[in-house]
């Protein structure tokens, strides 16, 4: 399960940030975690627990937003919802459609005390 070692990166990186910002306790945490990332937030959501034990994490909640992917045809220029199967674009069938949103997986507030 690589989702562990990620979390351990989200806890490592929050406490850095809080320590450097002179915050004592981080409250809360808020991730995005794109659909077509390969992440799984039920799981990163159950390893953040234990990864913040001992942290300036420990006792804050973990908010985790949820991005859908989303995908260009470079062919029609259509924009549409996609998922981790989507090759063909469902409005002209050409292959190859670019991602525009979805991979994310980053830390985008602290909430600190």
């Amino acid at each position: 399960m690589h989702e562990l070692g990620i979390t351990q990166s989200i806890v490592d990186i929050a406490a850095r940030t809080a320590r450097d910002q002179g915050a004592e306790r981080i409250v809360s945490v808020t991730v995005e975690i794109g659909s077509l990332s390969g992440v799984i937030p039920d799981a990163v959501e159950f390893c953040f627990e234990a990864c913040s034990q001992g942290t300036l994490l420990e006792g804050s909640r973990l908010l985790i937003e949820q991005i859908p992917g989303r995908g260009r045809c470079p062919e029609c220029g259509a924009e549409n919802d996609i998922d981790a199967y989507s090759f063909s674009c469902p409005a002209c069938g050409a292959l190859g459609l670019e991602r525009l949103q979805g991979e994310e997986l980053r830390i985008k507030e602290l909430e600190v005390d």
